[in-house]
């Protein structure tokens, strides 16, 4: 796996800043434009969510990076699952649309929903906006997500709420886990691998390479109950560990850890 020089070579600086960020931008304006156009008439999502799935492979290309997906037969196509993915990019959200087949929603923060596209596609296309300005907020926008699970609809979850500042794994919310045990739904993690030395936090130039999404066996969550919360946040965080680990990116771990043994 090749790590992110620093600092970064001016051919990269000059092609993302000539080249691909313009062709990203492009990329944002037409799908978001038609998506919008299409809302009109399309209530079940479903052609928004192929529009979305075509800007985020564009994304993908735009990035001249190369996407694998390991682990795919542990996806559940035929059930709805809340699925969970450590953060490492703003580019994780193009990987997680172009790799997963199928349609879903994802919990995001509410602050994106005033951006400009993307936010009215994630308003338009019935995404759920998570507010975290206080306790009972929070859990009101999780019951939406429950309602989505219910009613037979996939999630998707980036657990560590915000992207990570230096790769490794940061610690958990428990909101995954929560929304698994109400819905009685399977929880599913990923790893995602490279994603953060193509674009991290506070960067503004591509890094190209291998992108690495890993699949691991869904935790089954049938007879427990929301007072297992802490403790089924505990085994995705943990699952997704074993993924970096068993997949080459150890390094992604080690600092968490000390976290978490620090915090306790």
């Amino acid at each position: 796996m090749r790590r992110r020089p620093h600092p970064m070579p001016r051919l990269y600086r000059w092609r993302t800043n000539l080249l691909q960020t313009p062709l990203f931008a492009v990329a944002t304006a037409i799908c978001g434009s038609i998506a919008l156009f299409v809302s009109i008439f399309d209530k079940s999502g479903r052609t928004q969510h192929r529009i979305a799935r075509i800007w985020a492979r564009l994304c993908v290309l735009c990035a001249f990076s190369r996407l694998t997906v390991r682990g795919a037969e542990n996806l559940r196509t035929s059930i709805a699952a809340v699925y969970a993915a450590n953060h490492t990019s703003y580019m994780d959200t193009p990987v997680i649309f172009s790799a997963l087949p199928f349609q879903f929603r994802i919990l995001a923060k509410k602050e994106l929903w005033p951006m400009a596209f993307i936010g009215w596609y994630l308003n338009r296309s019935g995404q759920i906006p998570i507010d975290t300005s206080n306790a009972h907020s929070t859990l009101a926008s999780l019951g939406a997500g429950v309602k989505a699970l219910r009613a037979g609809m996939p999630l998707f979850v980036f657990p560590e709420g915000s992207r990570t500042p230096d790769g490794t794994l940061q610690p958990f919310l428990s909101g995954a886990a929560y929304l698994a045990l109400r819905a009685q739904a399977p929880l599913v993690p990923i790893a995602l691998i490279g994603v953060y030395d193509l674009l991290p936090i506070h960067t503004h130039h591509f890094f190209p390479g291998e992108l690495i999404m890993v699949v691991g066996e869904p935790i089954e969550t049938a007879g427990m109950t929301v007072r297992q919360t802490e403790e089924l946040t505990q085994r995705l965080r943990a699952a997704i560990e074993r993924l970096l680990v068993e997949h080459g990116a150890a390094e992604m771990v080690g600092t968490a850890k000390a976290a978490v043994e620090a915090s306790a």
